[in-house]
Order: C-alpha cells, then sequence, then structure tokens
C-alpha cells in the first residue's frame, strides 16, 4: 500500500516493482495519488495489466480493514525501531509505504501497529519509494517462505 504518492511515475515504477515481486496488489488513495493516466501507464511498462490496483478513500482505514481480517499490517520508516528483517510477518501481510520525504502519514502507522525500516549500511539510509518497494517486497516474501 502507498501512503500519499502523487507522481504517476514513481507510482508506475512501484507498480513494476510489485509485479516482479509478485505482489497481490498495490493499494492507492483516491486523493493525493495519480490516476492510471498516460504517465502511470508509461512508467509501469505493461505492469497495470498485471495486477490489481486498488483504491481507497482512507488508507488508515484500509489497514484497520485489513488487520480485522487477519492481515499483518506494516509500515516503513527509515526511523522506525527494528529492521524490517528482524520484524515479526503473518502469512498475509501489508507493507505500507509513504511518500519521499513526507513518509507514512501518523494516522496509517498507528493504524498499522508496527513500524520498520530498511537497514541501509551505506551513508544513505533511504531509498526512492519504487526501491524501497522491491527490497521491501523482496523480505516479505523471503520471511513468509514464499
Amino acid at each position: 500500500a502507498i501512503d500519499q504518492l502523487a507522481a504517476p511515475h514513481k507510482v508506475g515504477a512501484l507498480l513494476r516493482s510489485a509485479v516482479a515481486q509478485d505482489a497481490d496488489a498495490v493499494v492507492t488513495t483516491e486523493r493525493h495519488a495519480p490516476e492510471e493516466g498516460p504517465v502511470l501507464a508509461k512508467s509501469a511498462s505493461g505492469a497495470l495489466d498485471m495486477i490489481k490496483h486498488v483504491r481507497v478513500k482512507n488508507m488508515a482505514r484500509f489497514v484497520a480493514e485489513m488487520k480485522d481480517k487477519g492481515f499483518g499490517c506494516i509500515a516503513l520508516d527509515s526511523d522506525g525501531p527494528s529492521s524490517l528483517e528482524d520484524t515479526a510477518f503473518t502469512d498475509r501481510t501489508v507493507l505500507v509505504l509513504g511518500s519521499e520525504g513526507k513518509g507514512v502519514r501518523q494516522g496509517v502507522r498507528e493504524a498499522c501497529g508496527l513500524l520498520a525500516r530498511l537497514d541501509m549500511p551505506g551513508e544513505i539510509r533511504s531509498l526512492n519509494v519504487s526501491n524501497a518497494a522491491v527490497l521491501s517486497l523482496y523480505v516479505a516474501r523471503m520471511k513468509m517462505g514464499l
């Protein structure tokens, strides 16, 4: 799930990353997220046809509903208390990534309950959102035994 990422080329790249890691869906908000227009489609390079793109009115409410349905929900933040590799996963997990700079909004973080970071060995601690997505989805697949 992506919390308030408005740049269509970044959402398109993230869709490609999600398809590459065999994610079930990408969830965005109806507001503060791009429509499925030509820029997003070109950036996605065909991924729009390969994955469900779900648009929700309220990301915090969506996360709460997923938790009620038995999903584990993890928000990513470069200042998270534990690494994603050290975070417990369920067999059904929602990863929530935020916009670059602002990150995941406070209400969405609280709805998730779990906050984790991607540990980077270099001097730069954060990645662009599509790179963070592919890395976090890879970690999730390994943790979930997929």
